[in-house]
């Protein structure tokens, strides 16, 4: 084996469908290998915001993502690599079910080498759960397909049935019990933040000690290669060097991907968390990152917090660099309607107001062009938003007949419901947080 080649046991953990209890398996997968005392690694498929709050809690490292659209496989293959260095074991939690979406988890588990582990839910089912796992290891022929975990099992003589289901060579990973204790409280976008959980590593430790009956085995050794990435993936010059961007990080914006911190800070920022929720100031700061999150659940707090509002429009007025998504941007209008009906006056720094819906308003991959260069991400909000202001671009979706997003400039400040991952194109991201209003690499 060459010095850019390891070995590391590596599972990618999926399922027929989403709510089959993905998230909760892998946690107890990660939380109970670590009891042992192992370094467990764990990624995350596809763009997410949650569910790498509960697998950092569960494994006690950093969770990062793996799409093969939006950062590149390359990009995949280079953080697999990193953490082989270091881990004991990884674990890759799937995103949907295991077929699903343009860049689905089988393709990324069949480009990678990753053996898969599907989650079932096993409850109201029989027979028809060997016929499940049957279609799933055999839908794609080259997927190496490591076996299954039944989850919600209603008794020993259940998980029996399950396991006498399954046809030769489906290997029986074991079944997680039916308890509520162990799940995962849910809200509009998904799981609820991992911090906003009192109990949750005692659901942790409950679902390990679960899992921990079974005795789960080490998955098979997988070698990963460091990669040659591409120029757009590569961080050249440290064009940020001197550079302090602050990041909104609190109750209300905690969406934000670690890669995002990583590249700007190997572009050579200086990176400084402050709390628009309870901060009374800005941190000094060359440039503003606001984040998304739930802003609907804090609307209070948010009009009150009056001196951030003020902080907010003198550092604008400066003519400094603002990149606000989603969230960061709701809290940058005029006003804000949440699910209930109830209004609040937000920073007033965009023109224009938004109201939740019931109902998703858009999902999916979108690329945008810049001008700074074409960029990468996805989009994800419940949110409607009204605005007078004509956009600089449309993003544009990856899906077939997607909606597209709306991109948003004001001096130096963008704002979109466009969540970018910074690793697809570095050179953009300087652009657009460097003060120098001319810096276009």
């Amino acid at each position: 084996m060459t010095s850019s080649q390891i070995s590391c046991p590596a599972l990618l953990v999926s399922a027929p469908a989403s709510g089959q209890g993905k998230t909760t398996a892998t946690a107890a997968l990660a939380r109970w290998h670590r009891q042992q005392g192992r370094r467990v690694r764990v990624f995350k498929t596809g763009p997410d915001f949650l569910d790498p709050m509960i697998l950092e809690r569960a494994s006690g490292y950093p969770v990062y993502q793996l799409d093969l659209w939006m950062g590149g496989e390359a990009h995949c293959r280079e953080l697999l690599w990193q953490a082989a260095q270091e881990a004991d074991l990884i674990l890759v939690e799937g995103v949907m079910g295991l077929y699903d979406g343009m860049s689905s988890s089988a393709d990324l588990a069949m480009r990678l080498g990753l053996p898969v582990m599907a989650v079932i839910d096993g409850s109201s089912m029989a027979q028809t759960f060997g016929a499940i796992a049957y279609g799933l290891a055999h839908y794609r022929p080259g997927l190496q397909f490591a076996g299954v975990l039944a989850n919600r099992i209603g008794s020993e003589t259940h998980a029996q049935m399950l396991r006498e289901s399954l046809t030769e060579g489906l290997r029986w990973f074991g079944g997680l019990p039916r308890d509520e204790a162990m799940g995962m409280p849910s809200r509009h976008l998904g799981l609820v933040q991992a911090d906003e959980v009192a109990d949750i590593d005692a659901r942790l430790d409950r679902a390990a000690e679960a899992l921990g009956r079974l005795n789960p085995e080490m998955p098979e050794p997988v070698v990963f290669t460091r990669p040659a990435l591409p120029e757009s993936q590569t961080v050249r010059a440290r064009s940020l060097e001197g550079v302090t961007v602050a990041v909104s990080r609190d109750e209300a914006f905690a969406f934000l991907y670690r890669a995002n911190v990583d590249t700007l800070q190997a572009l050579g920022a200086t990176v400084v968390y402050f709390s628009p929720l309870h901060d009374p100031a800005l941190p000094a700061a060359d440039a503003l990152y606001l984040t998304g999150g739930y802003p609907e659940l804090h609307l209070a707090a948010l009009s009150g917090n009056s001196a951030m509002r003020e902080a907010m429009a003198a550092h604008q007025a400066q003519g400094k660099p603002i990149v606000a998504e989603c969230g960061g941007m709701l809290a940058l209008l005029d006003g804000l309607t949440d699910h209930s009906g109830q209004r609040a006056p937000m920073w007033g720094l965009v023109p224009g107001e938004a109201s939740m819906q019931k109902r998703l308003v858009n999902l999916g991959m979108h690329g945008v062009t810049l001008p700074e260069g074409a960029v990468r991400g996805h989009t994800f909000h419940h949110a409607r938003m009204q605005s007078d202001l004509v956009p600089l671009v449309q993003t544009e979706p990856q899906r077939l007949n997607g909606a597209p997003e709306a991109v948003y400039r004001i001096g130096r400040l963008h704002a979109s419901f466009l969540h970018l991952y910074f690793p697809s194109n570095p050179a953009a991201v300087a652009a657009l947080f460097s003060p120098d209003v001319n810096h276009v690499d």
